[in-house]
């Protein structure tokens, strides 16, 4: 082999060394830049994450929200409608015992004069007030209507009739007591009207 040829022998080494380290300082660089290039793209993934999750949890937030208001709603609406219940059956019961009240009192109207029968009209007299005295326990009132001017809300006319003693549109007599519980007209007064 000549020198020439050994010489040419031992530069190739060097030259493939030096192509190598060249090649790996690129491979380097090119690893740097996708690992930037992960790195970024990492992180725009973790940002729309956070972002998802975020905007997931005020979803979850707003639909709790709603389903608490909701529920508050319909509580108080089945509370409502179970003390309307409550009252309408109330006015329906307390309604069969006005009648009661009335034959009582058109039962000491007609009470008899007799001393013999001071006992028996003292009974009824007891009665009624005891009636009467449940009846206001309940919330049940008397609606006021002689001598007032006449509100069909009120009362109900059963005639109008021409009063010297009275102004127009007055209440002459009360022929049947009306009542109402609350603000609720349970009956109304029946009266007789001045024109």
């Amino acid at each position: 082999m000549s020198q020439k040829e050994k010489h040419q022998d031992d530069e190739r080494p060097e030259d493939e060394e030096i192509l190598t380290q060249e090649e790996s300082e690129i491979e380097a660089e090119a690893s740097d830049q996708q690992d930037a290039a992960q790195t970024e793209a990492t992180s725009e993934t973790q940002e729309e994450m956070l972002e998802h999750a975020q905007n997931e949890a005020a979803e979850y937030l707003d639909g709790w929200q709603r389903a608490r208001a909701e529920f508050a709603n319909y509580k108080k609406r089945m509370e409502r409608e179970t003390e309307e219940a409550r009252a309408r059956i109330s006015g329906e019961v307390i309604t069969r015992y006005l009648s009661v009240l009335d034959d009582l009192e058109r039962a000491l109207d007609r009470a008899p004069e007799e001393k013999q029968c001071e006992e028996w009209v003292s009974g009824i007299e007891l009665i009624r007030q005891k009636l009467t005295a449940v009846l206001e326990a309940e919330g049940v009132e008397t609606i006021e209507a002689e001598g007032e001017r006449f509100d069909p809300m009120l009362h109900e006319a059963i005639s109008y009739e021409e009063s010297e003693d009275h102004e127009e549109g007055s209440v002459i007599e009360v022929t049947q007591r009306g009542y109402k519980l609350g603000e609720r007209i349970l009956r109304p007064a029946m009266v007789r009207v001045a024109r």
